[in-house]
């Protein structure tokens, strides 16, 4: 008996050390997982303000202002009041990362304006296809094909085509030329966080941006009508293979902005109008949003959440959005979206170049949840607004027809009578392309790809016969 206490006393102390030992370094190893967590820098830059600079979730909650929402796991995101440029609140907002297709929008606000109008056609050729980066996000488009330019851009807002980008880049002068314009144009927005490398947001060596940036080329181009149009799109009809005998068809691309067609897990949300989501090995899941309730419009980016439930990135998005509309009013803002360079100097110089066409018309029935727009393959449009649109839009809203945003940018001179005859002219412009260019279709939330598969945001889709198979998409 002395011998088996013994031996019971050796175990027992033997468990409770192993216990005092190992408890620790699990934690220690929970820790140093921790550790690999990439943290942002130590200086970033305060544009904007100096609490934008702080690393950390920057917010100024007033009475009455609810709490932030909890779990949010992006590395960095910032929520902003569209028209004032007041920054609600923001969490390393100018920590620079791979944006992935985000620059995409970077890309439409520098293109946009040159390549007028829109039903120019053009012949692909097999070389503007091949610097295409393997894996890349495609809509489908094949050489000896031709295209108009609304078609190539709804390649580039709906299905994130890599293809499409690169075609409209060589139509602008080539890719190079593209990238030069890209990167002259981010810094006339002082959106000096963003290095391009690539005009379609491939992962490139170097090649960054930051929420704060993106939130900014969002408002920037979302003074243009066809880029919002464009951005609100849901569905649309792209040209498909042209074969011997037959006349060519079509096939239906829907928009891969789950805030915009919902998808398992994710509804639609209410009032949204785009603007860009994205996804690269590099970059993770990132997204630029703007949403409007109640005549208040806010803007959203999230980068690189953390969380692995699926389509985090827009349910963060979506509860910041939520959060924000909720707390408009009751917050002290922590920064400032900044304007351009030439209206912060006074040299007004315009954005972007001459006026946009609109895109597609969209359904604008009243009440409850409108018709998702459906925009039809080579459906060219007329009009012509001011590329740099200061006062007064019409920002197509999937949720609840369409809204009207006066944008200040901080510009000297401007009369409010100016400002409400610039909101109503635009208004009548927009009514007339209504009645006479929308398709009429029934763009359904959800509704899948006719022709092609039908793939979720991570990967963001691909064409009617390109590959969705890969990681690297953009």
């Amino acid at each position: 008996m002395p011998a088996l206490k013994k031996i019971a006393l050796t175990i027992t102390s033997a468990v409770l050390l192993s216990g005092f030992v190992l408890s620790p370094a699990a934690a220690a190893d929970k820790d140093k997982s921790d550790d690999k967590q990439p943290k942002p820098p130590s200086t970033m830059s305060s544009l904007g303000g100096e609490q934008l600079g702080k690393a950390g979730t920057q917010v100024n909650l007033g009475p009455g202002a609810p709490v932030l929402p909890k779990k949010l796991s992006g590395r960095s995101w910032i929520v902003a009041d569209a028209e004032s440029g007041d920054v609600l609140a923001a969490h390393n907002s100018h920590w620079r990362l791979p944006p992935a297709s985000t620059l995409k929008m970077l890309f439409a606000d520098t293109v946009l304006p040159a390549l007028q109008p829109t039903t120019l056609t053009h012949r692909v050729t097999e070389n503007e296809l091949s610097g295409v980066g393997e894996g890349s996000s495609l809509v489908g488009i094949k050489e000896d094909h031709t295209y108009t330019v609304h078609d190539l851009w709804l390649g580039v807002f709906l299905r994130s085509g890599n293809d499409a980008v690169h075609v409209l880049s060589e139509m602008y002068g080539g890719v190079q030329k593209t990238v030069d314009a890209m990167q002259a144009h981010a810094e006339e927005l002082q959106a000096l966080d963003t290095v391009v490398v690539s005009p379609d947001g491939y992962d490139a060596p170097r090649q960054v941006s930051s929420a704060y940036d993106l939130t900014l080329i969002a408002r920037s181009g979302l003074q243009k009508k066809d880029f919002r149009e464009y951005a609100a799109t849901a569905s649309a009809d792209f040209p498909g293979e042209k074969k011997k005998g037959k006349k060519r068809g079509s096939f239906e691309i829907q928009n891969t902005n789950r805030l915009i067609t919902g998808d398992i897990g994710v509804d639609p949300y209410q009032g949204i109008a785009g603007v860009k989501n994205g996804y690269t090995t590099h970059a993770g899941n990132t997204f630029t949003g703007v949403a409007e309730r109640n005549g208040k419009v806010l803007l959203v980016t999230v980068m690189n959440p953390a969380a692995e439930e699926s389509h985090a990135v827009y349910k963060e998005a979506a509860h910041l959005l939520d959060w924000g509309f909720a707390a408009s009013g009751k917050v002290t803002p922590v920064g400032q979206l900044v304007p351009p360079k030439s209206l912060d100097t006074g040299t007004g110089a315009g954005i972007g170049g001459k006026g946009a066409t609109p895109a597609a018309g969209a359904d604008q029935g009243p009440g409850g949840q409108a018709k998702a727009t459906h925009a039809s393959a080579s459906n060219g449009s007329s009009g012509v607004g001011t590329a740099l649109a200061i006062i007064g839009g019409l920002l197509v809203v999937l949720a609840a027809a369409v809204f009207l945003v006066n944008r200040r940018w901080p510009m000297a001179g401007r009369t409010r009578r100016a400002e409400t005859d610039a909101v109503a002219a635009e208004t009548k412009d927009a009514e007339a392309d209504e009645n006479t260019e929308g398709t009429g279709e029934d763009g359904k939330a959800g509704k899948k790809v006719k022709a092609g598969k039908d793939v979720t945001d991570e990967t963001e889709g691909a064409g009617e016969t390109a590959s969705a198979a890969p990681a690297d998409k953009s």
